[in-house]
């Protein structure tokens, strides 16, 4: 153990070295732990026009940079110039990769290297911080990477199959296993535990993606498998708030709803959530799903103050990003615009708008709302900071 006047050397000998590098006390200050940069962010937000800023909250298709209207209708593999010119107009927060993307080890790596090399410059400015690069690998039937033959890697059958005998190790295990090749291929996300209870026989689209039909047996696993991901280096995202595991119908098809009051879901769906939380997630999707008994509306959760902001924010306390499950899907696009979803979602609370059907027309419909005085600049500035505070911790 070093006694005092150890410690007192060792201290002038580190200060020495910091000033023989030529830092001063602030750059000094920034290498300690306990500085976040929130002061450096607060002042880079104020910098940014409003659609540099506006542009921070999307994830989106690579297709998005080549056809922004339609991106649905490409597959691409091979970065390319006209992504990077795309980009320098509209520069996103984030890609998010699909299998129509992923062809083989050597050319994931080389496309996620491309995207992840994108930079946006506004005459002598740059903004620091890349894009997110984020993928869902859940394990089981929802796993990008792994459900493509040529990576050899490891399947999980289900995560219902590999919770059914209560081992919290195993899920940790197959989490820091799915973390490791996520992470050696260049992402940052991946979209995944669900959190979801499945307590309904007839959901079509959950099922054997969640854990369990027992809440507290889920909040166990939703656990592990984030401290899996985590000590693999990526964050995770715990989905589909407040629950999609009691419902029929598909939100990539169009309306499904739970029914339960918020009793009945705070008792049930968020004993993971509410795990999750305090385990210190930093991201949570949101389901498109209604929920009437709650928010005495027909609306998709993603659109909803109640379920974002009374909810989540408040009776929750959770001070993470919220990120809408893809906003491409038949839920919204069968009732609303890209503009208008887009602008909803944002008034309702959220952080970052996934897979807008229509990239041009939803910042350009955000841009515009705030412009008219709908939704004022200081909810947009928040938002940012709460981004690209995450991205400074990445």
């Amino acid at each position: 153990m070093l006694t005092l006047p150890d410690m007192k050397r060792f201290l002038a000998a580190t200060l020495i070295l910091l000033l023989s590098f030529g830092l001063n006390a602030r750059e000094a200050k920034r290498l300690d732990g306990r500085h976040n940069g929130t002061d450096e962010i607060t002042r880079l937000v104020k910098r940014m026009t409003l659609k540099e800023k506006v542009c921070q909250m999307f994830i989106v298709r690579p297709e998005s940079l080549v056809c922004p209207q339609d991106p649905l209708s490409l597959d691409l593999t091979e970065f390319n110039s006209d992504m990077a010119d795309f980009f320098s107009e509209y520069p996103v927060g984030g890609f998010c990769i699909f299998p129509k993307n992923i062809v083989s080890p050597e050319q994931l790596s080389k496309f996620t290297g491309g995207l992840r090399s994108l930079s946006y410059r506004s005459g002598a400015r740059s903004l620091p911080f890349r894009p997110l690069l984020c993928i869902d690998e859940e394990g089981g039937r929802v796993a990008r990477i792994a459900n493509t033959d040529s990576f050899g890697l490891k399947k999980f059958e289900s995560m219902t199959a590999l919770a059914a005998d209560n081992d919290e190790e195993k899920i940790y295990d197959a989490s820091f296993y799915i973390g490791s090749y996520v992470k050696e291929y260049g992402f940052d996300i991946d979209f995944a535990p669900v959190a979801d209870v499945n307590t309904n026989p007839d959901n079509i689209i959950i099922g054997p993606r969640a854990f369990s039909d027992n809440p507290e047996t889920a909040a166990r696993m939703v656990t592990s498998y984030l401290s899996g991901l985590s000590d693999a280096g990526i964050k995770g995202c715990i989905k589909h708030f407040p629950g999609h595991g009691d419902t029929r119908n598909d939100t990539h098809l169009g309306y499904a709803a739970s029914n339960k009051t918020w009793d009945e879901i705070d008792a049930c769906e968020m004993v993971p959530f509410k795990a999750g939380i305090a385990a210190g997630v930093q991201l949570i999707m949101i389901a498109h799903i209604a929920a009437p008994n709650v928010t005495g509306t027909d609306l998709p959760s993603t659109l909803s103050s109640v379920i974002l902001q009374e909810k989540l924010r408040g009776e929750l306390g959770y001070k993470g990003l919220i990120i809408t499950d893809a906003m491409e899907m038949g839920a919204i696009t069968l009732k609303y615009g890209p503009a208008e979803a887009a602008v909803a979602s944002v008034k309702a609370g959220t952080d970052i708008i996934l897979l807008p059907a229509d990239l041009k027309k939803a910042v350009d419909g955000i841009v515009r709302a705030v412009r008219k005085g709908e939704i004022s600049e200081k909810r947009i500035d928040e938002s940012v900071c709460r981004i690209l505070s995450f991205k400074h911790k990445l």
